[in-house]
């Protein structure tokens, strides 16, 4: 209607709320918070908005607030599905002891990672992604894709962790019981970098429970309502999402919403001597 009467916008808007100067500043506010959602592409609900608002903004605003406004546009963010377990601990290796304990806090960077493996459709087929998470930030440290569930898969991404990182002796690196993880040639992996490894019990998805809720997070955000593509687009997708979105631009509840990069950035800040 705007269009065809060559009205603008704001002007309509005005025009319902009666033009006063605090509806004049709703309107921005509405506009703004719709702009933070479209951005995160349909990701963010109410606190990462807030957070976007007064980081980036310096608007300071209620979650009442924000939420009245995402009603208003229907704005919905992507509702994480229910997690499918698909390790194969059937197996006859060596099981390394629970050394973890489901204590996913870590004071210092590269002392604590965990890594695990999901699969992921295309219309070619299916592709396998293991992450090499670290407990200090959240931060996905290393990363592979394949087309296959070999110790190569596993391998390729803590090498990527370690390369990027440098962890010294002593890192825990903690996984469930899967045969990639079990098996003789990763377990040289960790012993020729002096890292410990540590393994869930049986069975026992909430001993890596934040591996767990990594995936349920980027299967939410990249591939919910989202349809289905071949392997390059995808592998393309999930570069995207690790390298340019999630880690350095999603903000983290466990970061005190800062993203996993922007959190060691300022943590490395504070310890630094003045």
């Amino acid at each position: 209607m705007c269009k065809v009467l060559n009205v603008s916008k704001s002007c309509y808007y005005l025009w319902i709320l009666n033009g006063s100067h605090e509806n004049r500043i709703d309107i921005k506010l509405y506009e703004l918070v719709k702009q933070i959602f479209i951005n995160s592409r349909r990701r963010y609900g109410i606190l990462r908005i807030k957070a976007d608002l007064e980081d980036d903004y310096g608007v300071i605003v209620s979650r009442k607030l924000i939420a009245k406004i995402m009603k208003y546009y229907n704005l919905k963010a992507k509702i994480k599905r229910k997690f499918v377990i698909t390790t194969d601990s059937d197996h006859n290796s060596e099981i390394a002891p629970n050394i973890l304990n489901r204590d996913f806090y870590t004071s210092t960077p590269d002392k604590k990672y965990v890594g695990d493996i999901t699969y992921i459709q295309t219309t070619e087929g299916w592709l396998y992604l293991a992450t090499v998470i670290d407990l200090y930030s959240r931060k996905v440290v290393g990363w592979s894709i394949d087309e296959n569930m070999k110790t190569s898969l596993v391998k390729d991404a803590l090498d990527m962790a370690i390369k990027a990182r440098n962890p010294n002796s002593g890192l825990i690196f903690h996984s469930d019981r899967g045969s990639q993880y079990s098996s003789y040639s990763f377990k040289e992996l960790l012993q020729k970098n002096n890292i410990t490894q540590s393994m869930s019990r049986k069975g026992n998805c909430w001993d890596n429970a934040v591996a767990e809720s990594f995936f349920h997070t980027l299967k939410t955000e990249l591939f919910y309502q989202e349809s289905i593509k071949n392997k390059a687009q995808t592998n393309q997708m999930i570069f995207e999402y690790i390298e340019i979105f999630y880690n350095r631009k999603r903000r983290h509840s466990y970061n005190n919403y800062l993203s996993p990069s922007k959190f060691e950035e300022k943590m490395l800040q504070i310890e630094m001597p003045a």
